[in-house]
Order: C-alpha cells, then sequence, then structure tokens
C-alpha cells in the first residue's frame, strides 16, 4: 500500500477500500488536497473579496431607501458615502475574482493530474492477476470518468458549495445584528433542506451507483468490442456484436434516465418549498412594516438576504447530484488506490551476476477463482546455463511455468528460488531487468520501430541496432519500410503481419543482452525461411544463458539440452530429444501425433 510518488504528488493511504464504502469517502477526498492548504486558503479569502458585493449591495440598498425615506432625519451626504462604498466594493470584484480562480485552479489541476498519477502509478504496481480479472476498459473509465466527476467534485465544492454555505453564514450574522427574530426565521430554511436531501439523498445515490456500474461495464464492452473487430468481421458477426452494444447501451440509457427523473424531481421539490419560503419571508416583513416595527427599507435588506439564502440553499440542493456523482467516483478510484492485490513479491535483495540457476521446489498453484491445480507439487532444477523445453498438451501448465519465472504469479504452495535465492527475497524489478521474454502474442506499441526494439534502454548504439536487426532477420523488413527503423508501426503494430510483429519482439529480446531467456512459442508465426534464420540468431544468443522454452511444435526444440514434458501440472518426463524419443513414452506419442 505504501506506493512512492512523484515530487508533485504525495499520496499516503489512511484506510483500506472498505472504510471508503462505509461513508468515508470525504476523508479520501481531504486526503487528496493535501500539501494545497495554502492555495485554498488564498482562493477562500480572495473568494471573499470578490463576493462581498452580495452581502453589502442589500445593505447599501436598505440605507439608500431609508435615507430617502426620511429626508428630515438624514443627511444627502449619508446617500454619496453609501454609492462610494458599494462602487469600490464592486470594482475590486476583477482582480479578487482572478485571484480566487488563479489559486483554486493550481490546487484542483495539481490534483486531476496527481490523481491520474497516482492510478496509473498503482495500476503498474498491482497483481498480474488484479489485471486479469479487471477488464481495461473499466481501468480507462476510473482514470478517465471517475477522475473527471471527482474534479468536478472538487469545483463544485470549492466554488458553489463553499460559497453557498458563506453566503448563508454571513446572510444570517448580519441579520442577527438587526433583528434576532428575522434571523431565527431565516435559519429555519437549513433545516427544511437537510430534511429534503435526507429525503432524497438514498435514492440519488442508488441512481449514481447503478449509472456508474453500468458505464464500466459499457466501457469494458467497448473495449472488447474494437479488439474483437478482425475476429467479428472475419467470422461475419458483426450483428451479434451490434446486438450485444445494442442490449448495453439500453440498460445505459434506462439507468440514465431514472438517474436523471430523480435528480429533476429533487431539484424541482426544492425549488417550490424555498419559493413558497420567499413569498412568507415578504408577507411577513410588509406586515412588520405595516405595524411600524421595522424602516421600510429593511424590505429590500432581508428580501435580498433571504434571497441569498433561498439561493445558496437551491445551488447546495442542486449541486447535491454532482457531488453524488463525485462520491461514487471516489469509491470507484478507490478501489484500485486501496487494492491490496499488489505485486506478488515484495523482497529487496538484488543479485551480483545472475547465474541462472532456478529450482523448483514442490510448487503448486491455482488461480484465486478455483481449487483446480494449473500446477500440482512441480519439481524441477535447472543448471546455469541450460536451455529448457517444455512440451505438452494445452493447459497443462507450460506457460504457467513460464509466468513463474517472470514472477508474475507466486505459487499456492512451495517455492521458486534463483542461484538459491527464495523468490520471495528478491527484488522483482531488478531481476526482470536481467531477463527477457518473447511472448506468444506480441506486444508493441504505437511508435517507430526503433521505438519498440529499444523500449526501456536510454543507449543503445546504432552499431547494436544492426546487429540485432540482423540477427532477427528483421533488416528485409526493415528496408522495404518508407522511413526504415523510424516507420510508425500503428497502434499495436496493426501495420504489420504476425511474423513481423515476432521478430521485433525478439530484436527486443536480442537487444538487451540478456542472462535468462524466456521464449514462449516464439518463432510460432514465421514462415519456414525466417523461422530458420530465427532459429540461428535464438542459437547464438542462448549460448550459455539460462533459456526455457515453451513450444508446440517439436522439431523446434532438438536442441535443447533437456525436454520437460508436462501433463496436468506435473513434469511426468525429463530428457534430451534422443533419450525421450528412444523411451518411447508421453513426449512419444506427442511427436508421433505432429506426423
Amino acid at each position: 500500500m505504501g506506493e512512492k510518488k512523484n515530487q508533485s504528488f504525495n499520496y499516503e493511504p489512511l484506510f483500506n477500500g472498505d472504510q471508503v464504502k462505509q461513508g468515508r469517502a470525504l476523508q479520501t477526498f481531504l486526503q487528496l488536497y493535501k500539501g494545497q492548504v495554502s492555495n485554498i486558503v488564498l482562493s477562500f479569502i480572495f473568494f471573499l473579496m470578490k463576493h462581498s458585493p452580495v452581502w453589502v449591495i442589500p445593505v447599501v440598498t436598505a440605507n439608500m431607501i431609508n435615507i430617502a425615506s426620511a429626508p428630515d432625519e438624514r443627511n444627502v451626504a449619508e446617500l454619496w458615502i453609501n454609492f462610494a462604498v458599494v462602487v469600490l466594493v464592486i470594482v475590486q470584484n476583477i482582480p479578487s475574482q482572478v485571484l480566487h480562480v488563479s489559486y483554486l485552479s493550481k490546487a484542483s489541476r495539481h490534483v486531476e493530474a496527481g490523481l491520474r498519477s497516482t492510478l496509473i502509478r498503482k495500476l503498474q504496481h498491482l497483481s498480474i492477476s488484479y489485471h486479469s480479472e479487471l477488464r481495461s476498459g473499466k481501468l480507462q473509465a476510473k482514470v478517465l470518468r471517475d477522475v473527471e466527476n471527482i474534479e468536478v467534485l472538487s469545483k463544485q465544492v470549492m466554488f458553489t458549495f463553499s460559497a453557498a454555505v458563506t453566503n448563508v453564514v454571513v446572510a444570517i450574522t448580519v441579520t442577527a445584528f438587526r433583528d434576532g427574530t428575522m434571523a431565527l426565521f431565516f435559519i429555519l430554511v437549513i433545516p427544511l433542506a437537510i430534511g429534503l436531501v435526507i429525503l432524497f439523498k438514498k435514492r440519488l445515490r442508488q441512481r449514481n451507483r447503478e449509472f456508474r456500474t453500468q458505464i464500466e461495464v459499457m466501457s469494458g464492452q467497448v473495449a472488447e468490442t474494437v479488439n474483437m473487430i478482425p475476429v467479428t468481421r472475419a467470422h461475419g458477426l458483426e450483428d451479434l456484436e451490434i446486438k450485444k452494444t445494442d442490449s448495453t447501451l439500453k440498460d445505459l440509457k434506462g439507468k440514465g434516465y431514472k438517474l436523471d427523473i430523480a435528480e429533476a424531481f429533487f431539484g424541482a421539490s426544492g425549488w417550490v418549498v424555498f419559493q413558497v419560503f420567499q413569498m412568507i419571508c415578504l408577507i411577513f416583513t410588509a406586515y412588520l412594516v405595516y405595524r411600524g416595527q421595522m424602516p421600510i427599507g429593511d424590505i429590500a435588506l432581508y428580501q435580498a438576504y433571504f434571497t441569498t439564502i433561498l439561493m445558496s440553499v437551491n445551488q447546495i440542493i442542486n449541486v447535491y447530484p454532482q457531488l453524488a456523482k463525485g462520491y461514487e467516483s471516489i469509491i470507484s478510484v478507490s478501489e484500485v488506490l486501496f487494492s491490496k492485490e499488489m505485486v506478488e513479491y515484495q523482497g529487496e535483495k538484488r543479485l551480483g551476476h545472475l547465474k541462472g540457476q532456478f529450482t523448483f521446489d514442490d510448487v503448486s498453484f491455482h488461480y484465486k477463482d478455483t481449487k483446480k491445480h494449473v500446477l500440482n507439487r512441480f519439481n524441477l532444477t535447472v543448471k546455469p546455463g541450460e536451455c529448457i523445453a517444455f512440451v505438452g498438451e494445452s493447459g497443462a501448465g507450460k506457460s504457467t511455468v513460464l509466468s513463474m519465472v517472470v514472477g508474475f504469479y507466486r505459487p499456492t504452495e512451495g517455492k521458486i528460488l534463483i542461484d538459491g535465492v527464495p523468490f520471495d527475497d528478491l527484488n522483482m524489478q531488478a531481476y526482470r531487468q536481467r531477463i527477457a521474454v518473447v511472448p506468444q502474442n506480441t506486444v508493441l506499441f504505437s511508435g517507430s520501430i526503433r521505438d519498440n526494439i529499444t523500449y526501456g534502454l536510454d543507449h543503445v548504439s546504432e552499431g547494436q541496432l544492426q546487429q540485432v536487426v540482423q540477427m532477427a532477420n528483421l533488416h528485409d523488413v526493415i528496408a522495404e519500410m518508407p522511413d526504415g527503423l523510424n516507420t510508425l508501426i500503428g497502434e499495436h503494430g496493426g501495420k504489420l503481419s504476425g511474423g513481423q510483429r515476432q521478430r521485433i519482439a525478439i530484436a527486443r529480446a536480442l537487444v538487451r543482452n540478456p542472462e535468462v531467456i524466456l521464449l514462449d512459442e516464439a518463432t510460432s508465426a514465421l514462415d519456414n525461411k525466417s523461422e530458420f534464420h530465427v532459429q540461428e540468431a535464438i542459437r547464438e544468443l542462448i549460448k550459455g544463458r539460462t533459456t526455457f522454452i515453451v513450444a508446440h511444435r517439436l522439431s523446434t526444440i532438438r536442441d535443447a539440452d533437456r525436454i520437460v514434458v508436462m501433463k496436468e501440472g506435473r513434469c511426468v518426463e525429463v530428457g534430451t530429444y534422443d533419450e525421450l524419443m528412444e523411451k518411447q513414452g508421453e513426449f512419444y506419442q506427442l511427436k508421433k501425433m505432429q506426423h
């Protein structure tokens, strides 16, 4: 939970997500503004200055009416003094408004950027199982829509809510100095407003939660639909995807409609109640003037102040739906910020030279949502520099072993050691920087070929780059590109063929000169000619380095030092290619099926 943050934003969680759901979202919100107190205080001071005309004008108006209605008792100079005061108060609104917004914007923009940065940092440190269980579209909704809602919440609290509360306090205070009875009448509005909020609070929160959840579902489905377009188009299933999306959008429309109606009913109810109260205030003050208990000018004063109070309370009521949305978004974001599903290993030990000796000691593993073991009491010792190939039927646990070597998953039982050091003690980030992984599904980003090959490396000479290009059999591909290595490849490498993407992934591994290599069907997308050249490159690459290979085409692993045959998460056979063929066991049967 204790994340290292960038210098511009410091996030220190005080509690977990469950506590937030129990009503401590306000604490989370206040925590976001930690370090911005000076900007908030200065903004509030300038707000009081810029907003002062709202409170001064009714007093001046009442004074002028009272002066004008009693010329025998008052001096005309008093009119000019009141006029000068009100002009001065009005004119200062320009600089104070600019300064108010300036300091408030510094705080809110800092929090918005900092919160997104913190979310991205947290996502980088959450476990792989967390990411595999949560749709990427949902995460995008949290980072984009929910942070935006929290920003709106911030502005509503700072601009609208705080302004409204201040207006109510000032109006009641000034009124209390002039007439205590009127102040008590004004104060009656507050419990009425609170009662309205309490009456509608539960329904609004429920509608907001339903709508927010449906937005996340839709975001996840849209992201999935976009990724599935090639498959959908290839099988002529466009209408099916459209129906699925339309069904989700229909649910979203229904949830949005219910939310809009609830908000409309809430706002209209508040307006009607407060307009009735304003008329009661008017008739009450007129009656007091009629009885001679109040100067006539005070009708304008109290009517203006009561209008200010009503408008302020109405603002609070109208802004409550936005506050409810922001509250829901804080809970949504907290699901990520306070998640305890951190990376599996938290050790700090850094290895000097990585020899590459691996020990799997009675390793068992199953995903948390099932008791079925993917690995079941798996034992294997890998010597430094040894090339180990894993074969077996789909679901036998081959790729899971590679994920274990990378540290993506932690054994449910048993332990894994590297050079005699348990994985639990390792600084996993430092360890991973010294290994190279070529996955079955190549992951590229929308930059140039050069950027994808040198990803994460600051200094790669042109000579090194040309060498790995040759080794990965990429030279002919790059020669055909309009800008050579600087050619942009589109999102996820969409402008390249599967074989070309795979060769870029191999070049990315080669340029790192790793001490441990993991190849998960690394040549599966290559034609025979390209595969021959890449196999030659891999053969050079793995010399003296510990290598793990997962392969379905058994002919590609003939040169492996040992082949591990896996079945139902167990190691059932181990030996060289020739030894296993001679034994005529599981490996022999697999090989026969490929003829």
